[in-house]
């Protein structure tokens, strides 16, 4: 059995942070999911910018879509489900025989819309009727501002991906969200059964402090913020609140690990994978990780559900200068600007292809 079959088996959740219009027609995301166990997939603005900008794929819907007036972001949206919804469909029996825990992709609602909780919680009902699947799960960021759009989402029944969560206590405020949404849900005499994960990055907590810590420290922040955030999922898990919750119906909202792709050309390539094991969670990597770690990787212990060793590394961060606080809001506060300019990348990328199809048509 490869490691990432090993991997699947053991409760975790392999899925693909990918998607271009080549993985479904070349049947290469149809092979992951046979030799690698990928159960789901998630996208970014990003992933769409270079999928779009590196093939000529999108080209033919790019300029039938352009001769009806709509604009760039009208345009990606309408390449983006086509894609992701095509994608579900491979995903659909995974999705059944779990009975909905597994087998998601993910579309994220325009990153412009970060701080305005009112006009994310419109797009996001948007996107997921016009997606018309069961499991799309709608990408909504777990800023201060997104978490009121995340409850009211999930209160209408969208299943909701937080993304760009970055500590514990993070991950906890979007819990709480998402939990008040199915609490709502159950004193309106709803069905509280609302799918959602909420996403924590990993690697770029190593790539802040690159050189700026002793070496014993290197590559190891990621990893410990990951594990006192499983410890705080465990411990949310485990409430009265959420336990009552339980009882009426509620789905558990699993945490899943992102950004999980080695940064560091120096460390082991399925680093994120492999210290990051836990049953009932969800690791996204990207292609080339998901290679490697089907080639190479090794299964490494699972993660201790009270946090390990993460208070000792954490208190040794501290000691060397680093306020995990501060840097938790302004990697969240990157991660929003980041994504932001990759989707005006991406709206310009859409506005050139229409240009040069329609002097090449």
């Amino acid at each position: 059995m490869n490691p990432a079959k090993a991997l699947h088996e053991l409760g975790q959740s392999l899925w693909l942070d990918n998607i271009t219009r080549d993985l479904l027609k070349s049947g290469t995301l149809r092979r992951y999911i046979d030799d690698f166990s990928v159960t789901g997939l998630t996208s970014n603005p990003t992933i769409f910018d270079h999928a779009i900008k590196g093939s000529a794929d999108y080209d033919r819907d790019i300029l039938h879509e352009a001769s009806q007036g709509k604009t760039a972001e009208e345009l990606f949206f309408g390449l983006a489900l086509a894609d992701l919804t095509r994608a579900a469909d491979l995903f659909q029996p995974i999705f059944a025989q779990t009975d909905g825990v597994d087998g998601w992709v993910s579309l994220e609602v325009s990153p412009r819309l970060a701080y305005n909780a009112e006009r994310t919680l419109a797009a996001a009902r948007n996107l997921h009727e016009r997606g018309g699947k069961p499991n799309l799960f709608i990408k909504i960021p777990g800023t201060a501002e997104g978490l009121p759009a995340i409850e009211a989402a999930i209160f209408a029944g969208v299943p909701i991906n937080v993304t760009l969560l970055f500590s514990a206590e993070q991950y906890v405020a979007a819990a709480e969200a998402y939990l008040r949404g199915v609490e709502r849900r159950i004193g309106a005499g709803l069905n509280p059964a609302v799918a959602s994960v909420a996403s924590l990055f990993v690697s770029r907590w190593d790539v802040a402090v690159a050189g700026k810590v002793p070496g014993e420290l290197t590559n190891r922040l990621g990893i410990a913020i990951a594990k006192r955030t499983y410890k705080a999922y465990q411990e949310f898990l485990a409430s009265p609140r959420f336990r009552r919750a339980l009882n009426y119906g509620v789905r558990a909202q699993r945490l899943l690990w992102a950004s999980t792709g080695t940064k560091d050309p120096s460390a082991s390539d399925t680093l994120y994978v492999k210290s990051l094991a836990a049953p009932f969670t969800v690791n996204t990597m990207p292609e080339s990780t998901l290679k490697a770690f089907g080639d190479h990787g090794e299964v490494g212990e699972m993660l201790a559900p009270d946090g390990g060793d993460c208070e000792t590394v954490l208190a040794a961060f501290a000691n060397a200068g680093v306020d995990v606080d501060a840097l938790a809001a302004r990697l969240q506060n990157e991660g929003t600007s980041s994504f932001v300019k990759s989707w005006n990348d991406l709206m310009g990328c859409i506005d050139s292809k229409r240009g040069l199809v329609r002097k090449a048509g």
